[in-house]
Formats: C-alpha cells, structure tokens, sequence
C-alpha cells in the first residue's frame, strides 16, 4: 500500500537558464477537503424529488505543433495562458525530455485548454423509472454508452465506473483536482520530485505513482497507469479511502 502524501509530486521550480532553440516534442502539467457528490452506490429509490439542472463543462486540450525556428518562450508568447516558457515547460516535460531546448520540428506541445459550450443536464434525484402497464411487457436493451475523447469524456466514463464500483466523487471535484494536477494532460509525468528520485514518480492525469495505482487499480479499467479513465478512477478510490471521496481533496494528497 502507497504512503499517505508518497503517492503524487511535490511542486518544485524548473530551473533553467536563457532562450531555448527550436528542435520536435508534447505536455506534462501537474487530491482537497469538501463534501463529497457524484459517483457513489445507489442508495433504496424513495419517492421523486424536483428535478433539477447541472451545468457541465466541455473542457478540451489546446495543442500548437512545433516549426522550425520555435523555442519555448516563442511559444509561450503566443499562448500567454500557458504561464510562461518554465510552466510550458513543466507541462510538456514528458514530450521534450529533460533538454528544453530541444524542441524540434513536427513536436506538439499542449499550451492550455479552452472550454466549449457547457451541456445542461436535467436530473432528478431519487426518482423511480416509470413502468409500462400493459399485457405484454418488452424489455429493450439500452444502446451501449459512448463518452467524447477528451477530458470532459474521460470524466464521465470514471464517473459510470466509480458508480458501479460504490467509489465516491463528483464531476467538479475530479475536474478540479486533474487541472491542478496535470492540467488535463493524460500524459503528464513529474520526473523531479521525491517520488521520481526513488524511481517511482507520478504519472497521469492525477498524477498517481505505479505502487499506488496497482494497490487501487479498479476492475475492468485498463491496467496503463497513462489511460485516463484507469488512473482517474485509481486516484478516486484511493481518494475515497483516505479521504472519503475526491471532493474533500483540495491540494496536495
């Protein structure tokens, strides 16, 4: 079983020194405590409530390819969002490598994310489904669900996942923690803090250490630490049992 706080990167600066020259490349950016909703175990269906409506978020990555003459701080100045060439730096570490200065041709490098419109959903908690009366009763089997690649779809799928598995957690408390974490970048890796010097460092949206994520993996994802459902739903049931749940994560965890 992990260490409590061993499991994800400690925030250190990135040292480095002038203009960086062009080269190829991609992005590595990097759990809190409030009550917890979401995904969690179905509970007994008690009478119908109002139905109410939820906005959510339809984050996607924004990504800029590498040409020739390019440097970081070149880039970073075309996206001023991304915080700079250091953070932009510390974003696509997992791309470029340990060189930044090594940006090359054709590399493509994740300087931010932007929101798309919002869907509204309309639920209603606790409410019964309503059952045809009639002779002959027809069972029809629902289409299989399918999520968007990105990371409002990845959220939702974890979300389906924790459900069925009794793991607590909320949209805004996953979508937070991700883009403080890695911001939003699947392929995030933090190859500089303690956990990397012992040769496990923290990988991921989540940014989840191997030990960990074995020790939480949760049946039926995949078993690479990089997909995004797999270490999203690893980091909430690790959440959930020292914490209770991914929402009461807010920093460090």
């Amino acid at each position: 079983m992990p260490i409590r706080g061993k499991h994800r990167r400690m925030k250190t600066n990135v040292i480095t020194r002038g203009m960086i020259a062009a080269g190829t490349g991609g992005m590595a950016l990097a759990l809190p405590l409030v009550g917890a909703t979401g995904a969690s175990a179905a509970t007994p269906a008690q009478a119908p409530q109002a139905a109410k409506t939820a906005v959510v978020p339809n984050v996607q990555l924004v990504t800029y390819k590498v040409v020739a003459g390019d440097t970081l701080a070149k880039v970073a100045k075309k996206y001023p969002k991304s915080g700079g060439w250091k953070k932009l730096y510390a974003a696509n570490r997992a791309v470029i490598g340990d060189n930044p200065s090594m940006i090359r041709p054709g590399l493509k490098l994740t300087v931010g994310t932007k929101t798309l419109k919002s869907t509204t959903v309309r639920t209603t908690a606790n409410a019964t489904a309503a059952v045809a009366k009639s002779k002959t009763t027809t069972v029809t089997q629902a289409a299989a669900k399918t999520y968007s690649n990105d990371l409002d779809g990845w959220i939702k799928e974890s979300l389906d996942v924790m459900a069925k598995a009794g793991i607590p957690g909320s949209y805004d408390g996953i979508y937070r923690n991700v883009m403080r974490e890695s911001s939003g970048n699947p392929n995030a890796i933090n190859n500089w803090d303690s956990n990397a010097a012992a040769g496990i460092p923290s990988k991921g949206l989540l940014q989840v250490i191997d030990p960990t994520f074995q020790a939480y993996h949760v049946a039926g994802t995949s078993s690479n630490i990089y997909d995004p459902v797999a270490n999203i739903t690893a980091a909430c049931n690790y959440a959930a049992d020292k914490y209770g749940s991914i929402d009461n994560v807010n920093g460090a965890y």
